[in-house]
């Protein structure tokens, strides 16, 4: 499946890059771990550098780095927003939040790419994202150019197996602790992610 060719293809460049970064400490690990990873290369990991390994993305690629770099500020900007309410005691955990990003144009299309999965990367229980118009005064501006963003403590149930606030925790009755995310993973075939 596509899932799991992706999910080897990971793997494989993390093990790769992996294992160049531990080369001048703990060497023959490294070179055992170079010898036995699949495909052509060079006879030992001392003979490669971290360059040969920079840009393993490609052009066509829809999260490009400039993506990722983005991405990381809107957390950067989520956890600053996080760590006041906390203090505040809106909210205990990140799980224990929700959170509505108001923002318009390319930054929009960016963080929708992400679709659901954008919970995940934040580590919230709820992202939504939402016209830039449409933003309250409550809304906190962030460094990120064109974000605003408000934090909220979820009302809903957490789950007991993800932590996860979700309005349908208790929604199937033979797993009334779990939500049904948690459900198909536990009964089911499992939820198929798509970036994160």
């Amino acid at each position: 499946s596509r899932a799991r060719r992706s999910t080897q293809t990971a793997m494989y460049q993390v093990l790769e890059m992996l294992s160049r970064m531990i080369a001048p400490i703990l060497s023959f690990t490294a070179d055992e771990i170079w010898q036995n990873i699949p495909g052509e290369r060079a006879s030992s990991v001392f003979l490669t550098d971290y360059s040969d390994a920079a840009d393993i993305l490609p052009e066509s690629a829809d999260f490009t780095d400039d993506f990722w770099r983005q991405l990381l500020d809107v957390k950067t900007a989520v956890n600053r927003e996080l760590e006041v309410k906390r203090a505040e005691k809106t909210v205990g955990s990140g799980l224990s939040a929700e959170v509505d990003l108001y923002c318009e144009g390319d930054l929009a299309e960016i963080l929708g790419r992400l679709e659901e999965e954008l919970r995940f990367v934040l580590i919230v229980s709820r992202a939504s994202i939402l016209p830039a118009a449409a933003a309250p005064e409550a809304a906190v501006r962030t460094e990120v150019e064109g974000l605003s963003l408000t934090v909220s403590g979820s009302d809903h149930s957490k789950c007991e197996r993800c932590w996860h606030h979700r309005e349908d925790v208790g929604a199937n009755a033979e797993y009334p602790g779990l939500c049904l995310r948690c459900v198909n993973n536990v009964d089911a075939e499992g939820e198929q992610r798509r970036y994160a």
